[in-house]
C-alpha cells in the first residue's frame, strides 16, 4: 500500500503511471527520484551561477516586477536567494522548460488545461537556501500558492509547483515539508488553516522528503507546505532548487515595464 512517504523512480518517459497518478490525486504531492543525472544538474548550476554573476554586476534587483531577494553565503559573498524569470536569461534552463517530460507534467491539472509559461507569474524561480548570519532566505513559514491568486483580484486556479532539486538534502537538514490531502480542503481552509508565511511551527501530520541532486518534487498549489530550516550552518546548509510553475487561466505575461505585486512587498515583511 502506497503511504505519503512513497518515492517513485520512474521510467524517465513523458506519461505518469496510473499509480502516480492515483498517489498525487490522493495526496496531493508526489517526488520522483533522479528526475535529470547530476551532470545535468551541475550544468544547471553553472547557468545560475552565471546569470547570478551578470545580475550583481549590472546591480539588477528586479526582473519583470518581481524583486530579487539578496543575502550572504557562508564566505560573506553576496548572492542572490531568490531569482525570478531565470529561464528568459539561459537558453540552457529555457529548453529545459520545453522538455517533454516537463511538459507532460501538465496532465495532472486534468481535466484543467495546463501550461508551462516562463514569462507568467514570476517565470521559473530559483530559491537559494543557506543559513548563515547575513543570510535573508534560509526557511519560509507554511503557506499554499493559492492566495497570489486573491491579492491579484482573481478567484483561485487550479496550478502545479513543480521543484528541481539541486542538491543532496535528507530531512535532516530540513527542506520541503507538506500536510498530504490539504489540497482537497474548502477554499477557507486553503487560506486560513495557518497563518500563511508567519507560522513555521512543526505539525505532526507534515511528511519531509530524503532529496538527492536531480529529484523532482510536485505538489498541488492548494497544499499547506513549509521549508524546514536547516540545523546546520554555512555550506551544510545550502539547499538551491528551481521552483517551475505549471499553471492555468488567462495569459498574464510579465514585461519589464509590470508593477510589483502586492504580495512580494507582504512576503518581504514578513519572511526572515
Amino acid at each position: 500500500m502506497l503511504t505519503p512517504t512513497n518515492t517513485f523512480a520512474p521510467e524517465l518517459t513523458r506519461v505518469l503511471s496510473t499509480e502516480e497518478l492515483d498517489f498525487f490525486t490522493k495526496n496531493g504531492f508526489i517526488h520522483l527520484k533522479n528526475f535529470v543525472d547530476r551532470t545535468t544538474v551541475q550544468t544547471f548550476l553553472r547557468e545560475i551561477q552565471r546569470v547570478e554573476a551578470n545580475w550583481l554586476a549590472e546591480d539588477v534587483d528586479k526582473i519583470n516586477g518581481t524583486p530579487l531577494k539578496f543575502g550572504r553565503d557562508e564566505n560573506g559573498k553576496r548572492i542572490v536567494q531568490r531569482f525570478s524569470f531565470t529561464s528568459l536569461f539561459s537558453p540552457i534552463l529555457s529548453e529545459f522548460l520545453d522538455d517533454e517530460r516537463i511538459q507532460g507534467l501538465t496532465q495532472l491539472l486534468a481535466p484543467y488545461e495546463g501550461r508551462i509559461s516562463p514569462e507568467e507569474k514570476d517565470g521559473l524561480v530559483v530559491n537559494h537556501y543557506v543559513r548563515t548570519p547575513d543570510s535573508n532566505f534560509s526557511r519560509m513559514g507554511w503557506h499554499t500558492d493559492s492566495p497570489r491568486d486573491l491579492f491579484l483580484g482573481q478567484r483561485i486556479r487550479p496550478m502545479l509547483n513543480v521543484g528541481l532539486h539541486l542538491d543532496d538534502c535528507p530531512q535532516r537538514n530540513g527542506g520541503l515539508r507538506v500536510l498530504p490531502g490539504t489540497h482537497r480542503q474548502n477554499a477557507l481552509m486553503t487560506i486560513f488553516r495557518k497563518r500563511q508565511f508567519i507560522d513555521h511551527r512543526p505539525d505532526p501530520r507534515e511528511v519531509g522528503f530524503d532529496i538527492e541532486a536531480g529529484d523532482l518534487t510536485i505538489h498541488n498549489g492548494s497544499l499547506w507546505h513549509r521549508v524546514e530550516q536547516s540545523p546546520f550552518i554555512g555550506a551544510a546548509s545550502r539547499r538551491r532548487v528551481m521552483y517551475i510553475p505549471i499553471i492555468t487561466g488567462d495569459y498574464q505575461f510579465k514585461h519589464a515595464a509590470s508593477k510589483t505585486p502586492f504580495y512580494h512587498r507582504f512576503a518581504k515583511r514578513i519572511q526572515d
